[in-house]
């Protein structure tokens, strides 16, 4: 439910594995990156046991309380008349603040203990946190439930009365709603139990996660340092990885296999009992989306699979000397890449350079993401591994979790929370309600960072480094387009299957293998050992069919950059426009000035193109 309660929905959102920065500590001799930033979340509260903090904590309930004492049952009355209209208008006014009190605790609460998932006192904190901040807007389940169930000509009336003219675009998105919610004792029920439900499973995830340990030649390393090495320059240490991930994933399949069946199954529950036909369907109404548009995505891609990502590891192998790459060095550096490591300064300045370069402003609100401390980026044990970037709420600024080891993908990640970072900041002035943005626009602004920060770097290079960049380049894409919407895929399978009962261990690695073979194609060999890589995958856990996202923003972005490259002055201006304005318009609206139709499955084929010309290129210069 797009409401204050969406304050409890899970904090991190992580980049695609195979381009993640890598996290959390372990190598013995770590390159000098120079001073990694510390995010000071004060601007949030002043600590942990800081009397603010304590007292927004111990208010919240009761002002949850009085909201619902003043306002439950009074809805459809004050809808009726222009003076219970202006009322309704203080309503949602005092409903906005109580969300955004309710996202700075949790927030707050999120970010500590995704600083360090280990420690005790942070799970603690997070979880006390959880639970009262659930119990607390249970109050509020009411008044969407109340605006709802207004019959649609009062609901019209209400909608276009002049007091609702700025929530207007709130109600509009809030009625998407109104045919997939429940009674309100059903809501309040399913609310509730989040937090022994959903929560819980979530929770057991991230801290079963962050205390595994792969043994790699001598090292005992978190997981994110392990799925480094997978880019080593060494075979043998990339061997060494694999072998290390299957065998840790493999001992610990029961658990996650639990976790995976039962979210699914809470998650077949939650739509039978919600109406969705679709096991997908839910996802799409979050992201404001059609099921038609993302089934018209998802076919192109997997029918451009040959011309993509068989065609361009065919050609990998090629460059390796052998036949078929084994499936830990797909995302291997080439023979002839530059091991160098970028410190920390270069990393910011090329961003920063890159951003400037499309708008001044865009790069200035980048810029206090470092000046005033709104980014952690030093790995260490115990630490959220990959990388988000999290609005917190509109009275405060985001914040960027990273996990920088010097890597050029390491700066294509800075740059690309950086462009989540520099979105949120636009989207706030249309506070909490508003601000939020759907997945799949979202992704676009942080891809869109990206491809600005790789084509400054790409136009800098000499050419003998130009095949290395375009064939990094090419990874990054097919792991954010080709692989996601694999993933995706698999998700399916396995969500559809559980409907039918609980999934063994071979049935979900057997579907992995499945859609891994098809995405990759015969230049990839696969082993049997391969077939637990699911298991570590965030997205499945915290945002199902989350994942497709990536894939909608990128080939978005491919068209919406062809335009830009195209376009005279002024482009700049109505993407920041397209930016700023967070949640409050449909993509199709949001893309118009830009000539763009994602409705169009003409439109997939241009994104997809890019890649394919990338790739022809590096054909042609390794002719």
């Amino acid at each position: 439910m797009s409401c204050a309660v969406s304050a409890l929905r899970h904090l991190q959102l992580p980049v695609p594995a195979a381009s993640a920065a890598a996290a959390a500590g372990g190598a013995a001799a770590a390159p000098d990156l120079g001073a990694l930033p510390r995010w000071d979340l004060s601007a949030l509260y002043p600590g942990m046991d800081s009397p603010e903090y304590r007292a927004d904590f111990e208010a919240i309930e009761g002002r949850c309380a009085a909201f619902a004492g003043k306002w439950r049952g009074r809805v459809a009355e004050l809808a009726a008349t222009p003076e219970g209209q202006a009322q309704l208008d203080e309503a949602i006014g005092e409903y906005e603040a109580i969300s955004d009190q309710l996202g700075r605790i949790m927030s707050y609460a999120g970010l500590i203990y995704f600083g360090d998932t280990s420690d005790p006192a942070n799970a603690k904190f997070y979880g006390d946190a959880q639970e009262r901040v659930t119990a607390a807007s249970v109050h509020l389940l009411f008044f969407q439930l109340e605006l709802n169930r207004l019959d649609d000509g009062l609901w019209r009336r209400l909608r276009d009365s002049a007091a609702m003219a700025r929530w207007r675009p709130w109600l509009d998105d809030l009625r998407k709603e109104k045919p997939y919610q429940l009674s309100d004792d059903i809501e309040r029920l399913f609310h509730e139990k989040s937090v022994t439900g959903v929560s819980a499973w979530n929770r057991l995830f991230d801290e079963t996660i962050a205390a595994l340990r792969f043994e790699v030649d001598g090292e005992s390393l978190p997981i994110e340092p392990t799925l480094n090495l997978l880019q080593d320059a060494d075979p043998g240490k990339r061997r060494s990885a694999a072998a290390a991930i299957s065998s840790v994933f493999a001992a610990n399949l029961r658990t996650f296999v639990l976790v995976t069946n039962t979210l699914a199954k809470d998650k077949e529950i939650s739509d039978r009992w919600r109406g969705f036909a679709d096991v997908a369907d839910s996802r799409h109404l979050a992201n404001r989306v059609e099921r038609e548009v993302v089934d018209a995505m998802v076919a192109a891609v997997r029918a451009a699979c040959p011309r993509l990502s068989h065609r361009y590891y065919a050609l990998k192998a090629r460059w390796f000397g052998v036949e078929r790459l084994n499936y830990w060095d797909r995302n291997a550096p080439l023979p002839e890449s530059s091991q160098r490591v970028i410190g920390w300064e270069e990393a910011r300045d090329t961003v920063l350079a890159a951003y400037g370069e499309f708008s001044p402003e865009m790069a200035r609100i980048a810029r206090r993401f470092f000046d005033e401390n709104w980014i952690d980026a030093p790995a260490r044990p115990g630490k959220a591994p990959g990388a988000f970037a999290h609005p917190t709420v509109p009275s405060a600024h985001p914040y960027v979790l990273l996990n920088y080891l010097g890597k050029p993908r390491d700066v294509m990640t800075l740059a690309h929370e950086l462009g989540h970072g520099v979105h949120q900041v636009l989207a706030a002035r249309q506070g909490a309600l508003m601000a939020p943005t759907p997945l799949t626009l979202a992704e676009t602004a942080s891809v869109f960072g990206e491809m600005l920060t790789f084509r400054r770097m790409l136009d800098q290079a000499p050419p003998a480094e130009r095949r290395i960049m375009l064939a990094s380049k090419v990874e990054d894409m097919l792991n954010t387009v080709v692989r996601q919407v694999a993933f995706y895929t698999f998700e399916r399978k396995v969500h559809e299957a559980r409907r039918n009962g609980e999934l063994t261990a071979g049935q979900i690695n057997a579907f992995w293998m499945e859609v891994q073979s098809e995405s990759l194609g015969p230049a990839i060999r696969l082993d049997e050992e391969y077939g637990v890589w699911w298991a570590y995958i965030p997205h499945f856990i915290h945002s199902p069919f989350y994942v497709y996202a990536y894939a909608f923003g990128d080939c978005l972005v491919n068209s919406l950059y062809g335009v830009y490259r195209k376009a005279g002055d002024g482009f700049a201006a109505r993407y920041l426009e397209m930016l700023a304005a967070g949640g409050t318009k449909h993509h199709s609206e949001l893309l118009a000035p830009f000539g763009l139709d994602a409705a169009d499955p003409a439109f997939w084929r241009i994104g997809l193109g890019m890649i394919d010309d990338f790739i022809t290129e590096l054909e042609q210069l390794s002719a």
